[in-house]
């Protein structure tokens, strides 16, 4: 089968970029000496968690479809990083029954004590912000300690996520980031180890700041995701070069302007995603570049300017070879944010660098 075969809109995921992207993770990571913990919630996939983390490596997910997903498959060593609620520790104690050890995490005191009442063989760890501002308790919290307390067996660690480095705009603002992360998760965990507190887990992590971080000192183990399969945020975080975008939406042309130079595909917001995460980069890309079928920017700037619900306009900073891309001709858009943009596809389409035959097809889960 080929690309030209497929029905549009369609996932793509360039195994050889994917290779490459883990490879670039893993050495990075190796080099501090630190465990990796994959999140899949970009990937959602077995078989990019196999490559991801061999041997059943441990994994991060970001629901309990996720979590299901993937300890039947045989990832038993999981952390389920969304703010758990009293509601879901019955579907998380089952898969532990099972033989999983999916952990949760909080920055609740009431969650807390949930989690420690639960008959089933369940363990936490305590959420921490270190500057992105979404869940998390700061490190000097009083808070801390006293979710700590109220777990007592049942406490595993502390955990953070720099999701503030996509604000970063330079590798040394990233770094910066990174460092921040870095002092504020181990503050917390020694605060708890000096009040007598073990502290297995000391967890942090974000693409950019794991890739840009000059030192992980005292923290155990990292989690990335974007990283696997990239994408133009990525780009423009001088986290990879544009080549080592894994992922891709292939789309039809269905109609064509000339006089304008704009294209129309068949790819759009439910395709695409509406994500504008390179709005305030350097250089915005819509909702998407477009191009060829091997992967290559041969049509210079052309971005996905408009998205409808079903259409994608595409416009160029050259003039578009209209003779070259009649109606049906295919091409790939590669996206803003892939978390966001495979969300919608039920599967991968694979094919391997250049090559337009695809060479397997890889399921996903979705929903939650």
């Amino acid at each position: 089968m080929r690309l030209a075969d497929l029905p549009t809109p369609a996932l793509v995921l360039d195994r050889a970029a994917l290779l490459r992207n883990l490879r670039m993770m893993a050495g990075s990571v190796s080099r501090h000496g630190v465990t990796l913990r994959p999140h899949l919630k970009t990937a959602k996939s077995i078989d990019v968690a196999m490559l991801a983390a061999p041997g059943f490596g441990p994994i991060t997910v970001s629901t309990l479809a996720e979590a299901r997903y993937l300890a039947e498959a045989g990832f038993r060593d999981q952390i389920y990083a969304v703010g758990i609620v009293p509601a879901k520790l019955d579907a998380v104690a089952a898969l532990n029954a099972k033989g999983a050890d999916v952990k949760v995490i909080t920055d609740d005191l009431e969650a807390a004590r949930a989690v420690a009442a639960h008959p089933g063989r369940i363990r936490a760890l305590i959420e921490i912000d270190t500057g992105a501002g979404r869940g998390g308790l700061t490190p000097d919290d009083e808070t801390v300690p006293a979710i700590a307390s109220a777990l007592g067996s049942r406490f595993a660690g502390v955990l953070t996520h720099g999701g503030h480095s996509y604000a970063g705009r330079s590798v040394e603002e990233i770094r910066q980031v990174a460092e921040n992360e870095r002092a504020g998760i181990v503050r917390a965990a020694e605060r708890l180890r000096a009040a007598g507190n073990e502290v297995a887990i000391v967890s942090m992590g974000s693409s950019p700041s794991v890739l840009n971080a000059a030192s992980l000192a005292g923290v155990t183990e990292v989690r990335a995701g974007v990283y696997m399969f990239g994408d133009l945020m990525q780009v423009q975080l001088h986290t990879q070069p544009l080549e080592d975008v894994a992922v891709s939406v292939l789309a039809s042309v269905i109609g064509r302007r000339p006089a304008q130079n704009r294209l129309l595909i068949d790819a759009g917001a439910l395709a695409l995603s509406k994500d504008r995460g390179t709005q305030t980069m350097a250089k915005d890309y819509g909702f998407g570049l477009v191009v060829d079928l091997a992967g290559r920017p041969v049509f210079g700037d052309a971005i996905v300017t408009r998205t409808y619900q079903e259409h994608g306009v595409v416009e160029s900073d050259r003039p578009l070879p209209f003779d070259a891309l009649p109606v049906g001709a295919r091409v790939r858009v590669l996206p803003n944010h892939s978390c966001h943009t495979a969300a919608a596809h039920p599967h991968y389409h694979v094919v391997d660098g250049a090559s337009d035959e695809v060479v397997a097809v890889w399921p996903r889960v979705n929903y939650w």
